[in-house]
Order: C-alpha cells, then structure tokens, then sequence
C-alpha cells in the first residue's frame, strides 16, 4: 500500500484524473454486468486516487467535470442494483413464508394455520 502511496504521490493531477476515469469505466462495465464481486476492488484502487486528488488545490473544476459525471452515473448504477438486490431478498423471504403455510382467521377471530405441500420447488417466471 505505500509504494502504492508513493506512486500517486508523484502523478500529476491530470494522470491522476485520467486512472481515476479509468477505474469509473471499469466499475461501470462490472455494474452492468452484474459482476458486484468486483466493485470492492475497484473501490479499493479508487479512495486513494480521490484522496489525493482532494488534497490538490490547482484542480480546475473543468478537468473534474468528467470523472464527476461518471461517479454519479455509477453511483445510479449501485443504487439500482441494491434495490434489485433488496427485491430478491424481499421476494425470496416472501416464498418462504408461503412455504410455512398460511395463515388465516375464522369468523370468531381464532387464527388458523393451513400448510402447504409445495416442497422446495422455485416458483419460476418468464
């Protein structure tokens, strides 16, 4: 990590802007791709880059302009694949509650369980 350190430490901001551009495009092909086992290295090879470049004063909001537009397109991307991720979670507590049984109340409010015989069968959707 430190030689790693000392390597940004030496690069001029633009070849700091210019990895940093790369590394977006990258964490964006693996977002697309659905390969989330990958972000957590691309985030690692990335905090450093925008560290260093916070600690330059003679940026030019212009020559950020770029990587910025790129940081919050990935960031919808993240956001996007969470709620589909929170979606799955959702539906799949869902079908194991439908697994247990169901629940139901009679006319004097007494609760009733009725279980199923599905199995471990998948519902599968087209």
């Amino acid at each position: 990590m430190t030689d790693q350190k000392t390597q940004l430490t030496h690069q001029n901001p633009q070849s700091l802007i210019d990895e940093l551009d790369e590394i977006l495009d990258q964490e964006r092909s693996a977002l697309v791709r659905g390969e989330l086992d990958k972000i957590e290295a691309l985030l690692a090879r990335k905090e450093p880059l925008i560290a260093q470049l916070n600690t330059i004063d003679s940026l030019e909001r212009a020559a950020l302009a770029q990587v910025q537009t790129k940081v919050s397109r990935n960031q919808e991307l993240l956001n996007s694949a969470m709620e589909g991720i929170r979606g799955v979670a959702t539906r799949m507590a869902e079908l194991r509650r439908v697994k247990k049984g169901l629940d139901v109340y009679d006319r004097a409010g007494r609760k009733a369980r009725y279980g199923t015989t599905m199995g471990q069968r998948l519902e599968k959707r087209s």
